[in-house]
């Protein structure tokens, strides 16, 4: 039952990261106006979320290892919550960085460890089940905020909006805080500062490139099709539909794909899930059918995540995760910095935000290769069998 509850606090704190860094896409149309903002000035805005991620990641998987799970990733999502303090009570576009920056940075020790604990309490089936429903609480915290925020902000300002993802951040920090404790069958790893092998350490960043690969080009097709549709004149209730379906779509999609593994095998539910993403991306940006591709991009594109996190998280001895995890993310987060502001330049030479969606769709492509390196690498469908 503990476990249960570790993973229902785990995938809360995901939740509000999600929420976090869709907030400014989301109230886009609002912050735009009201700071003069380009897209390449709304991209960075939102990227800053992952700022600081690519230098932090490692040195936070350090001191997982030295000071334990329960300390750092609390303390992580203790400044989920301080930094949506400082971006609600910021005067402008560089108090809402500010606050997003050190959010980020909490996010960060929240999602380098989440893998190592996830792995320490769950085994088998359970382990791929209990990984997919981490990776698809992401993207359920991003359609709650395409939900929530709009109505929110109209009744009480932009600034309600940071507050409510503060708020969803304080309360996964006191269940986390409340329920963990250190597996019993886990042996205690020792509290030196180490790396993992040179080998582990090469196939953790191959991971972590597909990872970049595809959570960058999905976060940026999220931050830019809001906009695109506003630009298209299509009403709130239609953009919220659609990404709703996108977003929460993802929840039976991932579940799905993950259960799929062991009969089908992870690569072809990656290929599967993989052309479906950049399809629907693409698709998105020149024929304006938003439902259509939002029930694609929520299904078939959204099968194969846990595959993804799964062979990632795996790439490392037990008593390596953590700081494995680290270097996995490492990349991610130089993604998620750049990604969205590489998506808004193209945006800006498109001519619109639709631009963004083609950006999407090239960046979401490159995991592709990323995959099948790893995957000449290492034995997956062994590492799966074996989770």
């Amino acid at each position: 039952m503990r476990s249960w509850c570790i993973l229902a606090a785990l995938a809360l704190g995901r939740i509000a990261f999600g929420y976090q860094f869709q907030t400014v896409a989301t109230l886009a149309p609002d912050l735009v106006p009201r700071f003069q903002l380009s897209y390449a000035a709304l991209g960075t805005l939102i990227g800053a979320y992952m700022l600081l991620g690519i230098f932090v990641a490692l040195p936070l998987g350090l001191l997982g290892r030295r000071f334990g799970d329960r300390l750092v990733l609390g303390c992580g999502m203790a400044l989920m919550v301080g930094g949506a303090l400082v971006s609600a009570f910021g005067t402008g576009p560089d108090g809402i960085a500010a606050g997003r920056t050190a959010a980020g940075v909490g996010a960060v020790a929240m999602i380098v460890l989440q893998g190592k604990v996830i792995a320490d309490w769950f085994e088998g089936r359970q382990f791929m089940l209990a990984i997919s429903i981490s990776v698809c609480s992401y993207p359920v915290g991003v359609g709650l905020a395409q939900l929530v925020l709009p109505p929110l902000a109209d009744a009480h300002g932009w600034r309600a909006g940071f507050l409510s993802g503060g708020l969803l951040a304080a309360i996964a920090m006191v269940l986390f805080v409340g329920t963990y404790r250190t597996p019993p069958h886990v042996r205690p790893v020792p509290r030196r500062f180490a790396l993992p092998s040179a080998r582990e350490c090469l196939l953790l960043g191959i991971a972590g490139l597909c990872w970049t690969f595809y959570t960058s080009g999905w976060a940026a097709f999220a931050s830019y099709l809001p906009a695109t549709m506003a630009a298209r004149g299509e009403g709130l209730a239609l953009t919220a539909l659609a990404m709703t379906i996108v977003t929460w779509g993802n929840v039976p999609g991932t579940l799905f794909g993950g259960g799929l593994v062991a009969r089908v095998g992870g690569f072809r539910i990656f290929l599967v899930g993989t052309g479906a993403l950049v399809i629907g991306m693409a698709g998105s940006a020149v024929l304006d059918w938003p439902v259509t591709w939002a029930l694609l991009l929520g299904s078939l594109g959204a099968l194969h995540p846990g595959v993804i996190m799964a062979v990632g998280t795996l790439s490392a001895r037990s008593e390596n995760r953590a700081v494995g995890m680290a270097v996995f993310y490492s990349l991610y987060y130089l993604g998620g910095t750049l990604g969205p502001a590489a998506c808004g330049r193209v945006a800006d030479l498109y001519g619109g935000p639709a631009g963004g969606l083609l950006g999407a769709a090239a960046i979401s492509a490159l995991a592709l290769p990323a995959y099948l390196l790893h995957r000449r690498l290492a034995h997956h469908e062994t590492m799966l069998v074996r989770a």
